[in-house]
């Protein structure tokens, strides 16, 4: 089970709303921290790919939470276009 069901069961009856976002491949600057400040390496992970960005969740958290008060968004996943799966990524070769 997961601890956003836990959440729902535990807050049923409150009024308070859970929701789970799981993020594929996003640009951010995890990839920096992942790989200790070289930006380098960490621009590599997303190159050729069109990922998403830090507002594409804004933008999908503001709609969560705009929902009426009776709507609950359980779960969402949010993939690039170009994510089929997590080693499933299309990457554009570079222009020359």
């Amino acid at each position: 089970m997961k601890i956003t069901e836990a959440l729902r069961l535990e807050l049923s009856g409150t009024g308070i709303r859970v929701c789970t976002i799981d993020p594929g491949m996003a640009e951010t600057e995890f990839s920096l921290v992942r790989f200790k400040g070289d930006t380098a390496r960490a621009s590599k992970v997303y190159d050729g790919v069109n990922a998403l960005t830090a507002g594409d969740f804004a933008e999908t958290v503001l709609w969560i939470a705009s929902r009426p008060a009776h709507v609950n968004i359980d779960e969402i996943i949010i993939k690039p276009t170009d994510q089929a799966a997590i080693h499933k990524v299309f990457r554009r070769t570079p222009k020359k």
